[in-house]
C-alpha cells in the first residue's frame, strides 16, 4: 500500500498533464465545497428576531436611526442578506432569490448558501446570544442552574452594546433608547432572580397598544364633541348622543 502510495505520488511528479488534473480536481471541490463558516446561522437568526421583536419597535417609535458602527444594525449581520433571499414556496419548496434553485427543506438552502453564494460581511449575531436571550426566542435547551460567573459576562457585553449603540450623550431618543435596552435585555442578567428579559414588552404588545389607544380615541372624541355643541346647542345633544353609542358598540 506504501509503494503504491509513493509510485501515484512520483507519476504525478513526473507527468506535468496529470499533475496539472490533479491540482484542477483539487480547486474545484473547494469551490464545491466553498469556506468554512464559523457562525451558526440558527443562532444568528435567534439572535436578530430578539432585536427585531424587542428592540426595533421602540426605534421606530423614537425615530431613531442605528448606526453602522452598531453591532445591532441590521446590515452588519452575516447572513442578513441570504436570509431575505429566501424564498419560501410551501411546506416542501424553499427557493433561492438569488439563483432561483428549489431545495425539499430550509437547512439544504443554507448549505447552498454557503457554498455558491458566500458573502463575509462583519458580524456573526450568534456571538450576541449571551446579551440577547436567544433561548427565549427559539427552543435551544437552557441550563436550570444560574452561572454567577456566566450572567456577569453577558451582563458586560449587553451593557457594551447599549453604550455603543445608544450613547447617552446623543440626544434623548438616543438616552431613552439606552435606558430601555438595558431594561429590555441587560437587568435580567443576574441569579438574584426578579428581573425578566423584555420587560417593556414587543412587536406584538407594541402594537396591540396603539390598537386600544385608536379605538379609545374613536369613543371619546363623538363624546368630546358632543359636549362643546350641547353648551351651544341643546337640540343637537341627542343627535351625538345616538351617534356616540353607535361608536362604541362599533369599536
Amino acid at each position: 500500500m506504501k509503494r503504491t502510495r509513493i509510485y501515484c505520488v512520483y507519476a504525478l511528479l513526473r507527468d506535468p498533464f496529470v499533475l496539472r488534473i490533479a491540482v484542477a480536481r483539487k480547486i474545484n471541490d473547494a469551490q464545491d465545497h466553498g469556506r468554512e463558516v464559523h457562525c451558526s446561522r440558527e443562532r444568528s437568526r435567534a439572535a436578530w428576531k430578539a432585536i427585531d421583536e424587542y428592540l426595533m419597535p421602540f426605534g421606530e417609535q423614537e425615530g431613531f436611526q442605528i448606526s453602522s458602527k452598531c453591532k445591532l444594525h441590521p446590515d452588519n449581520d452575516l447572513f442578513r442578506d441570504q436570509e431575505q433571499h429566501k424564498i419560501h414556496v410551501d411546506d416542501n419548496e424553499w427557493r433561492c432569490g438569488y439563483c432561483k434553485k428549489s431545495f425539499s427543506a430550509e437547512k439544504y438552502l443554507d448549505q447552498h448558501f454557503d457554498t455558491r453564494h458566500y458573502d463575509l460581511l462583519n458580524i456573526c449575531l450568534a456571538d450576541l446570544c449571551g446579551a440577547l436571550h436567544c433561548a427565549l426566542v427559539t427552543d435551544f435547551k437552557r441550563k436550570s442552574k444560574c452561572n454567577p460567573a456566566a450572567a456577569a459576562r453577558n451582563r458586560h457585553l449587553c451593557e457594551s452594546l447599549a453604550d455603543s449603540c445608544f450613547p447617552v450623550n446623543q440626544g434623548p431618543a438616543s438616552s431613552r433608547l439606552h435606558e430601555l435596552f438595558l431594561c429590555q435585555f441587560c437587568d435580567a442578567h443576574t441569579c438574584l432572580g426578579g428581573r425578566k428579559p423584555f420587560s417593556r414588552g414587543g412587536r406584538k404588545q407594541t402594537s396591540m397598544f396603539y390598537l386600544a389607544t385608536s379605538i379609545l380615541i374613536m369613543v371619546l372624541l363623538p363624546v368630546f364633541y358632543l359636549i362643546r355643541i350641547s353648551k351651544g346647542n341643546p337640540g343637537a345633544e341627542a343627535h351625538f348622543t345616538a351617534r356616540a353609542k353607535s361608536k362604541t358598540l362599533l369599536a
